[in-house]
């Protein structure tokens, strides 16, 4: 058959290609050339022919055959499939059942260490409570000491401060005592001094009149034409201090 198409193919190209004759759609074509791919396109086609016989002859058996191939390759996919679906199910069947009893093992261990750690918890929350305990015990006998310390030591603070007062009182009755002297001995000291001020004046005062008189005595006798001389002893004499 091969060969029939490749004859008509070469026949087909020598049309093309020949030399067309004018005023006509005829052409010139080597004759020899045709006539041998003639012939082989005659010697061929006999034995396509057989060839295709022989194929329409068997078939039925090839399409039998072909069925029966595909039966059985259907056969075996299916068992093939049905093993596959076995196995992957008896498979997951088992890793089903492993994974049951490995979620049974770890559900088992979770709850033996949450025991433990309740356990652990409810023993270390009794430790914390009676160590809060005996710290809260400790801290109230502390409070109580240093109470009761405070109080004596408040009681004891406030007789000092009574007793400092009492001090006080005295202190501030002293201090008005030595004022109180202090202002009269001032008083006597005024008192003394004005007197002694005023004798001391009053002395002054008489010399002071004996003067002006002896002065006046001394101013008549220069006024008088022929006076008496002025007589300084008698007027030293009269002007001594208690001299009247």
């Amino acid at each position: 058959m091969y060969r029939v198409f490749e004859a008509l193919d070469e026949l087909v190209t020598i049309v093309e290609e020949a030399r067309g004759v004018p005023m006509t759609s005829g052409c010139v074509v080597p004759r020899g050339d045709v006539l041998e791919l003639l012939d082989d396109v005659r010697d061929a086609i006999p034995q396509e022919l057989d060839d295709a016989q022989d194929v329409l002859d068997h078939r039925d058996e090839v399409v039998s055959t072909a069925e029966a191939q595909a039966d059985k390759s259907v056969t075996d996919a299916r068992n093939e499939a049905d093993r596959t679906v076995g196995s992957a199910r008896a498979e997951a069947e088992q890793l089903l059942a492993d994974a049951r009893e490995q979620a049974d093992e770890l559900l088992a261990e979770a709850r033996a260490q949450a025991e433990q750690a309740v356990t652990a918890g409810r023993r270390e929350y009794e430790e914390y409570v009676g160590r809060a305990q005996s710290e809260a015990d400790r801290m109230v006998q502390a409070g109580r000491a240093a109470y009761e310390q405070s109080v004596h030591e408040g009681k004891a603070e406030q007789a000092r401060l009574v007793a400092d007062t009492e001090v006080v009182q005295a202190a501030n009755t002293e201090a008005k005592r030595i004022v109180d002297e202090a202002n009269e001995d001032g008083e006597r000291l005024r008192s003394e001094c004005d007197a002694y001020v005023d004798s001391r004046l009053a002395d002054f005062e008489d010399l002071l009149s004996r003067t002006l008189r002896t002065v006046g005595k001394g101013r008549q006798q220069l006024r008088s034409p022929m006076g008496a001389p002025f007589d300084y002893e008698e007027w030293h004499a009269g002007n001594k201090p208690g001299a009247n």
